[in-house]
């Protein structure tokens, strides 16, 4: 058992019969009472955040997570298949553990966090920007460069993202996988 002086962004405990992550966190002395921490925490399994206060130095369930690197495979109906770059082991998880299933391309590295007790996957982290190549939009115009339209383009994952009107077929992009928004063209 830990107490709320453990407490650091990231840190997984078990909360309410559930594993949240320690979002944010600020701990409090007012001039009267006791201190206490303010937190913000979010739940793994869905994501909600919610806030919440400990009393300071109270017990707290810390929970282990390890963080192993697959490569993506392919997927098969609602599951996604990947193996372990280390063991060569297969396995795989349903989509609603990958934080941008659709930017997923075969051969990705990606790393997906495990709960150490259940050696149950909790979520699949997605590198911060993929290179994708674009497979269809409409013609781009020649120098326009200098205004802020867009236009949708669909990626060689068959997701759909805003570009800038320069960008043709054929052309590789860097996409943001926490927002799927283009950040730049990749030139070779």
């Amino acid at each position: 058992m830990a107490t709320t002086a453990d407490f650091r962004n990231g840190l997984c405990i078990e909360f309410n019969g559930e594993l949240w992550t320690i979002f944010e966190f600020q701990h409090v002395k007012p001039g009267k009472g006791p201190a206490f921490v303010r937190t913000k925490l979010k739940n793994v399994k869905t994501g909600r955040v919610i806030p919440n206060t400990f009393t300071s130095g109270v017990k707290i369930n810390i929970q282990r997570i390890e963080r192993r690197p697959y490569q993506y495979l392919y997927k098969e109906g609602q599951d996604y298949h990947f193996m372990n770059t280390e063991t060569f082991e297969q396995f795989f998880i349903e989509e609603n553990l990958i934080s941008a299933p659709d930017l997923l391309k075969e051969g990705d590295i990606v790393t997906i966090a495990f709960h150490a007790e259940t050696e149950s996957p909790i979520e699949c982290e997605m590198p911060a920007y993929v290179t994708l190549e674009v497979t269809y939009t409409e013609p781009g115009e020649k120098g326009n460069t200098a205004t802020n339209t867009f236009k949708d383009a669909t990626l060689e994952t068959d997701a759909i993202v805003k570009v800038p009107l320069f960008i043709n077929i054929g052309d590789k992009i860097k996409v943001d996988t926490r927002t799927h928004e283009y950040s730049e063209r990749v030139k070779e």
